[in-house]
């Protein structure tokens, strides 16, 4: 057990790119052009910034469909084209034009569902969560858990999901990670590299203070990064399951992280629910930064062919 005075802290007060998401997520790296593309899954825009420019070099594209979580897909120039979780599915979506294509489309009832989070895993496999669109209300049990091969083939992995989230994998490649956020937990599994099979189900962290668990990425040494919407803070959990460090930040709903070099990049929602002129609602939908002294894991791309 880790006492709570041995908890590293981090505080940010400000963020480095007040930019007003509605639901910020889903924030990506793009190593070779050094810029960092994140999604307003509400308003279906896909954002991108320089980090060696600044904020002014912010640019926005507009879709017509909600967008949950991007890849970079293996001989493709990022660019030019990426790998989008849509509304109906997985798609090529040429960054120029803004047009997309889809590749495979999700099950259950189309109208009711969207694409939320997802991750490649080591060998090239896109894994993709659904969950209920925003018009339908309070989420139900009707998401899935896919795994899409060469983005033609689809395997439905877990079913019964309310509100699926982050994915991620040990360093060693060894055991996956996935949130499922009603239940505040992460679990793992044992992942098998040859053919994407999962075994050995079992509670890696349940979290039981204040927030829910939303994002996470995992760093070089296999802690999870995990942010807490309506908890106001990013996590530090270690491969043993225990608190390790805390990023406090100025608003409430904390979505997603992202390394760059040794800085942990975090995006969030809104916060209409506090109190005008409060700073919670004043940064919400904020992009912020903070060094954290660790490096994170590099981005498997995606196997199309």
């Amino acid at each position: 057990m880790v006492n709570q005075n041995q908890v590293q802290q981090w505080h940010v007060t400000e963020p480095y790119l007040d930019i007003h998401c509605q639901l910020g997520e889903g924030p990506y790296f793009e190593k070779d052009t050094q810029t960092l593309r994140f999604v307003d899954i509400k308003q279906k825009r896909l954002h991108t910034v320089s980090v060696t420019e600044g904020p002014d070099s912010l640019k926005t594209l507009q879709l017509d469909s909600p967008i949950g979580v991007t890849a970079n897909i293996q001989g493709q120039d990022p660019q030019q084209k990426i790998l989008v979780a849509l509304k109906y599915g997985i798609a090529l979506l040429d960054r120029k034009t803004g047009q997309y294509d889809y590749l495979t489309r999700i099950g259950g009832e189309p109208d009711r569902m969207r694409s939320n989070d997802g991750a490649v895993d080591p060998h090239g496999r896109f894994w993709l969560g659904t969950m209920n669109d925003f018009h339908v209300g309070e989420p139900q049990s009707e998401g899935s858990l896919y795994r899409f091969d060469l983005g033609k083939s689809k395997e439905e992995v877990e079913s019964g999901l309310t509100i699926p989230n982050s994915l991620g994998w040990s360093p060693d490649g060894k055991t996956m990670y996935f949130t499922h956020t009603p239940e505040n937990t992460i679990f793992a599994w044992d992942y098998n590299p040859e053919d994407g099979n999962l075994s050995n189900k079992r509670v890696h962290y349940k979290h039981k203070e204040k927030g829910h668990l939303d994002g996470f990425r995992v760093d070089k040494d296999g802690n999870i990064w995990h942010a807490l919407y309506d908890g106001g803070s990013v996590i530090k959990i270690s491969p043993a399951g225990q608190i390790l460090g805390r990023i406090i930040l100025p608003t409430n709903n904390i979505t997603c992280v992202e390394f760059v070099g040794t800085e942990l990049f975090i995006t969030c929602a809104a916060d209409e629910d506090s109190e005008e002129g409060t700073p919670s609602r004043k940064y919400g939908g904020g992009l912020f930064r903070v060094d954290v002294g660790t490096t994170g894991l590099d981005h498997t791309e995606f196997k199309l062919e």
